[in-house]
């Protein structure tokens, strides 16, 4: 395949002015490196139509992709149709089936056109749009021929999320792709882990992460879950899934102690609900401390018979207080006394509790230091088994990474049913 180099030009005062968080970029730069293409450069540029232009030139002489999200509103301030022209010495041209498409929008939405938005469906001479089919913004795709005799591709796309990402793989991956040497297909799995940390993981995996391997194997982390992404590009379908499954295979053999399911948007909440499903069981998730996670997650799953409900209270006191048992002298018969009554209560054969999460009030920009946290849980015959750990980390993380420690230590529970 041609190894192609890339720039990914981010658009737009917010962004200059720090009010706006740059995802895109990040999001583009991943999607880039999964078809192979090389991203070494990232440039934000603001609303002026001078500094626009500069960046277009600067980036067409040493890149030989450039995708650009922003700019292609109807606005005064909406420049980059006009940039790339002027970088490229092109006139903008009106594009006939651009301007009826966007009417068409408009229409739809039973709006007349405003007369400004026709701006958006002008292009440089010689370029092709791009057909957003989820707003009125249309794309620019742009070849252009540098001094050398070699060429640059000019990708432009909105800045919104939504739009572009659609555009991005309807439109500009098959076309990276198809110029890429007859590749005619890509094919992606996620992993997802938890369980240690990124330079361990990265340790464990080897060779594996190395840029120039083939499939590709990106590692990100978020909120300590570490997702493998595993990027397959063959001419086949069915190579792409071959390539995958050995990788898999091999990842599996080196971290599969700290596996649990599969897909971008998959966490450990569905993988309990999966296995709580399978066996019949049912859960309830007590919670003491200053935060609910557990609960809150379990939520978004809908009406799952897997889950039974959630408490959230302030300390253990509160929980023999809200089940009307007896304080004993021994903690494991208190808490056995208040599971008999949230069992009973939520008809749950299941209970997890986490004790507790820590007050962050006053650590905003520090590292919360590592505290210990139990989690326990009861199974069905009624036996309860409990976990210490020290945790700590930066308050954004720390409360989602003790949930997270607590559902690891009840799907471990589960797997010896």
């Amino acid at each position: 395949m041609t190894h192609f180099n890339a720039e990914i030009i981010s658009i737009g005062d917010e962004m200059i002015g720090g009010a706006r968080l740059d995802t895109n970029t990040q999001w583009l730069s991943r999607r880039l490196a999964e078809l192979g293409v090389d991203v070494q450069y990232h440039t934000t540029v603001g609303d002026t139509l001078a500094h626009n232009t500069d960046v277009f030139r600067i980036a067409l002489r040493r890149a030989d992709i450039v995708v650009a999200t922003g700019g292609l509103g109807p606005t005064r301030d909406d420049l980059t149709r006009e940039a790339i022209a002027e970088a490229l010495g092109r006139p903008l041209k009106l594009d006939e089936a651009s301007l009826r498409h966007i009417e068409s929008m408009f229409s739809r939405r039973g709006r007349d056109m405003p007369e400004r938005n026709q701006v958006q469906a002008m292009f440089p001479l010689g370029s092709k749009p791009i057909v957003n089919p989820q707003g009125t913004a249309p794309g620019i795709d742009m070849v252009a021929t540098r001094d050398d005799g070699t060429e640059s591709r000019i990708f432009a796309l909105p800045g919104v999320p939504a739009e572009m990402k659609t555009m991005f793989d309807q439109s500009v991956a098959p076309t990276i792709m198809a110029s890429g040497g007859g590749i005619k297909t890509i094919r992606h799995a996620v992993l997802k882990f938890f369980g240690t940390g990124e330079s361990d993981m990265e340790q464990r995996l080897g060779d594996m992460i190395a840029r120039d391997r083939q499939p590709r194997v990106g590692i990100t982390v978020s909120s300590a879950t570490i997702s493998l992404r595993i990027s397959a590009i063959a001419n086949t379908e069915s190579e792409c899934e071959a390539l995958i499954a050995a990788t898999r295979e091999d990842i599996m053999q080196r971290v599969g102690d700290l596996y649990f399911g599969d897909g971008e948007s998959f966490e450990q909440h569905h993988a309990v609900d999966q296995i709580l499903k399978r066996m019949g069981g049912r859960l309830a998730v007590i919670e003491l401390g200053r935060a609910a996670p557990l609960g809150n997650w379990f939520a978004t799953l809908g009406d799952t018979p897997a889950f039974a409900g959630g408490v959230s209270l302030a300390k253990v006191d509160d929980l023999v207080r809200l089940t009307g048992t007896t304080p004993s002298s021994e903690e494991n018969q208190t808490l056995a006394d208040c599971f008999d009554v949230i069992s009973e209560r939520f008809q749950a054969d299941w209970i997890l509790l986490v004790n507790e999460y820590p007050d962050l009030q006053n650590m905003v920009d520090q590292v919360m230091p590592a505290s210990e946290v139990t989690f326990t849980v009861r199974d069905p015959q009624g036996q309860q088994s409990s976990l210490t750990e020290r945790l700590g980390g930066h308050p954004s993380i720390v409360q989602p990474r003790i949930a997270k420690a607590a559902l690891m230590f009840l799907r471990q529970r589960l797997a010896k049913k």
